[in-house]
């Protein structure tokens, strides 16, 4: 996960280019060919799309930016925590 590229994604791409890159992404994680490497960058990518989309959700509910990024942090270092 890293703030910036999540920030980037937020800024730049929208709810539907988000959900249409994540379904295409995580089609491609499912082929049998698909390594290790692969794998790792999939997943990198995934958590920072839906880190995006998070965000884009927090914001059209009224949370600043700023907030939706740190609230997105915090639940996913939670997890790992746990």
């Amino acid at each position: 996960m890293k703030l910036p590229v999540i920030r980037q994604f937020y800024q730049t791409q929208s709810v539907e280019n988000l959900e249409k890159t994540l379904e295409v992404i995580e089609a491609f994680s499912e082929f049998r060919g698909t390594t290790e490497e692969d794998l790792n960058v999939v997943g990198e990518l995934i958590t920072n799309i839906c880190g995006a989309l998070e965000v884009h959700a927090n914001v059209a509910n009224g949370m600043a930016e700023r907030d939706a990024l740190n609230s997105f942090a915090q639940k996913v270092l939670g997890s790992i925590d746990k």
